[in-house]
């Protein structure tokens, strides 16, 4: 008998301590949802890349990392204000509904607790790391998500023009961060993934249109849906990113090989809208949006090799 009650207190103190790693692995994972830092590495990439086209080789190993891990804190910040603000929405959207402050696993004080400390932390990764200029584009980037683009969801289809602009100060943040200075290439940096940012978030609004009525969101340029009217929107803003990465060669950025490869890659990824364009299918709007996802990094490493 002695024996049996060892083997079964054994059992049940390992049976306590696995559920206590599940509740830990599992807030570990809801403030990982909460922020969306597995999501933000499109951001990161495009700041780090900037910062590598602005040090034109004199890299400092701290300044990169702090663009890096700041940059990283600043976007979970956004985020997850974002999903403070938007928790009774989240509610009625299938993709979302399962958010931790959507089903109730957290409380929106430590959300927004979360939330401003990993935006605290990343400005003063970003103050000492970097510079001021930097840091300052970070904060408005964050502000102008949370507090502008994120309300004006619900009101107007503008809301995407306004995102963009926070969407697109990554690269600018992270050539700040190199040069110590605002330059034109930093604004050539700046208007490419801002062209990009449309392309890229109305062919995820296409597929998510049914989704985000729900909420009330109304995301694609026009209130008719999946219509030919979006559809030669969306073909139209990806075509002007053939002109759009000629500027830098234009103004003597980049060299001819270079110029020759970003263009191909923007022919085909406009293919893909004007497949959209033809089919208004789901499958090519699928395309679209993954499209999206290689063509900015590629487009930035391609600038950043520059042959």
């Amino acid at each position: 008998m002695p024996r049996l009650s060892k083997i079964i207190l054994a059992k049940t103190i390992h049976t306590s301590e696995a559920g206590t790693l599940s509740k830990k692995s599992g807030k570990f994972n809801d403030y990982l949802t909460l922020t969306k830092f597995r999501l933000a590495a499109l951001v990161i990439v495009s700041a780090v890349l900037g910062y590598l086209i602005g040090a034109e080789g004199n890299i400092d190993t701290l300044s990169l990392i702090a663009v890096t891990i700041g940059g990283s804190f600043i976007t979970g910040s956004a985020n997850g204000l974002n999903q403070v603000f938007e928790r009774n929405s989240d509610q009625l959207m299938d993709r979302t509904k399962n958010r931790p402050l959507a089903a109730g696993r957290m409380d929106p004080t430590e959300g927004m607790a979360v939330s401003l400390i990993t935006g605290v932390l990343g400005t003063l990764i970003l103050w000492f790391g970097t510079n001021p200029t930097a840091t300052a584009m970070s904060v408005g980037a964050l502000l102008i998500y949370a507090f502008i683009y994120t309300p004006l969801k619900k009101v107007t289809p503008i809301a995407v023009f306004v995102g963009a602009i926070p969407g697109a100060l990554p690269p600018l943040l992270g050539w700040v961060a190199a040069k110590g200075s605002l330059g034109f290439e930093a604004w050539v940096l700046f208007f490419i993934q801002f062209m990009w940012q449309f392309p890229h978030f109305w062919a995820i609004a296409w597929r998510m249109h049914h989704d985000y009525q729900k909420a009330g969101f109304w995301l694609l340029p026009l209130k008719s849906g999946h219509s030919k009217e979006n559809a030669a929107i969306i073909f139209f803003y990806t075509a002007m990113l053939i002109p759009t990465v000629a500027t830098p060669y234009a103004f003597g950025f980049c060299n001819m090989g270079t110029l020759i490869a970003m263009e191909v890659f923007s022919v085909a990824f406009t293919y893909s809208a004007f497949r959209l364009y033809k089919t208004c299918s789901m499958e090519d709007a699928k395309l679209v949006m993954f499209g999206s996802f290689f063509y900015l990094p590629v487009i930035q490493l391609l600038l950043y090799i520059n042959f």
